[in-house]
C-alpha cells in the first residue's frame, strides 16, 4: 500500500493539525456527539475518559462511520473538549505534543 493510501500527512503535504481542522470543519457532527458522549460519562462518574475509547464507541454508532476518522485526531479533540469544558480537565490525560 502506498502512503497516499494509507492517507498519510507526507502524501497531502500537511500536518496532522491542518487535517484535524479541516476534518472538523467538514463533519461538525462529530465533536458535538464526542462531547455528548463524554458529558455521559461524566455524569454518571467517570473519574477518566478515554478519546480512543469515545471514537470507537463512535464508529460503532455510525452506520457506514466517517471517512477519515482518524486515530491521530485523538488528542486534538481531547484538547478541544478541555478547552470548551475545563472542569472536564482532570478526566483527560495529555501528553506533550511532539508534532504540529
Amino acid at each position: 500500500m502506498t502512503i497516499a493510501a494509507l492517507g498519510s500527512h507526507r502524501a497531502t503535504g500537511r500536518t496532522i493539525t491542518e487535517q484535524f481542522h479541516a476534518f472538523d470543519a467538514r463533519y461538525p457532527h462529530v465533536y458535538r456527539a464526542l462531547e455528548r458522549m463524554a458529558d455521559r460519562r461524566m455524569a454518571v462518574g467517570a473519574t477518566r475518559v478515554s478519546l480512543k475509547d469515545l471514537f470507537e464507541d463512535l464508529r460503532r454508532q455510525l452506520p457506514y462511520g466517517v471517512a477519515g476518522l482518524n486515530n491521530n485526531f485523538t488528542a486534538l479533540y481531547a484538547r478541544r473538549l478541555i478547552d470548551d469544558h475545563p472542569h472536564w480537565a482532570h478526566a483527560f490525560e495529555l501528553r506533550r505534543r511532539r508534532a504540529a
